[in-house]
């Protein structure tokens, strides 16, 4: 993406809070800061890859980009227009859909493959036959012969082709982008590989986008073209896939790098790389949230959040201290 070019998905401010209830009388007890003000873009074409401890607010992203769950505040812009103002949710479903993690939930068990992809585009106004031969095209597509896996039922696929059927559903509706929330984390390694080349292939064929998310950090160098590092809620870094895999900024991204399992015995880890759990997101640290867990962390890491900061590297964004200029923080390398 060029600074010139448009997005073709900006996310401004995006915040989602899940109150808690079992107070007194049944008051709030407070709140989850699930998403917490997040703002980012994913050009055309691209494949952005998010990553992030469990609960760190990747997948709730997701399902707020594509309405499942209602933003509390915050705007998507799909194609310049703002949904819920100039574009309905109906009409940016028809532009962005999701494949999710459970391949098997996903689909309905009382229909068949070839129904379970033509039932949108049916429901949507397009006659049966064709809904149906569009079914059967898309089966071709992600490698299912129509003819041996149209009539089956979902119990009756490995968990490979469902996840092959998911896909061919998502396209049903030729999307401009498709959100991946884990879409194969739940396969072996060698089906794996099989949906990541498919996936890479129908983006070429068909000019997609992906939003990419997993906690397999290969599959994501593997497949990204930049990638955005999530903590409790708040976006910690976002840039380039080979800047930020090559020169982490920030020190929880160096920590989730370096936690990356190597077959390589000369690079073996001595020490754990990140101690403790993520601080409750009901109540979570003042300043930068990764402050307590932070080798680096200095006063003012406890006192002021940061933002994000644009780092020499053209569109490498890192929120921390160390890296704004006259924050008070003397820097990663005082610690190291």
């Amino acid at each position: 993406m060029t600074p010139e070019s448009a997005p073709l998905l900006q996310v401004n401010d995006l915040t989602k809070h899940f109150p808690l209830s079992g107070g007194f009388f049944g008051r709030s007890a407070g709140v989850v800061r699930a998403v917490d003000s997040i703002s980012f873009e994913v050009a055309a074409g691209e494949t952005l890859g998010i990553v992030g401890e469990s609960g760190c607010g990747k997948s709730t992203t997701a399902r707020l980009l594509v309405n499942l769950i209602e933003p509390d505040s915050g705007q998507i812009i799909l194609n310049g227009k703002r949904v819920g103002g100039e574009m309905s949710v109906r009409d940016m479903r028809r532009q962005m859909q999701m494949v999710f993690q459970d391949s098997y939930a996903s689909l309905n068990p009382r229909l068949t493959m070839e129904d379970s992809i033509a039932f949108g585009p049916h429901v949507n106004g397009m006659p049966r036959n064709k809904a149906l031969a569009l079914a059967h095209d898309l089966l071709s597509r992600v490698g299912l012969e129509p003819r041996r896996f149209a009539g089956r039922y979902s119990h009756e696929l490995s968990g490979g082709q469902r996840q092959r059927v998911n896909i061919a559903r998502a396209l049903a509706f030729s999307p401009k982008i498709v959100i991946l929330d884990e879409a194969v984390s739940a396969l072996d390694k060698s089906v794996e590989a099989q949906v990541l080349n498919l996936l890479a292939d129908l983006k070429s064929e068909l000019g997609l986008t992906y939003v990419f998310i997993s906690h397999d950090l290969n599959v994501v160098r593997h497949m990204s073209d930049r990638v955005m590092v999530m903590y409790l809620g708040k976006i910690a870094e976002i840039g380039p896939v080979d800047a930020l895999y090559s020169a982490p900024a920030h020190p929880y991204t160096r920590a989730l790098l370096a936690a990356m399992p190597s077959m390589d015995p000369d690079r073996r880890t001595m020490e754990p790389p990140l101690t403790g759990d993520p601080p409750n997101p009901i109540n979570p640290p003042a300043g930068c949230r990764f402050h307590t867990r932070c080798k680096f962390a200095q006063d003012v890491c406890g006192e002021e959040q940061p933002v994000l900061h644009i780092l020499p590297h053209a569109l490498h964004l890192a929120a921390c201290h160390a890296h704004i200029p006259h924050s008070g923080h003397s820097g990663l390398e005082a610690r190291a």
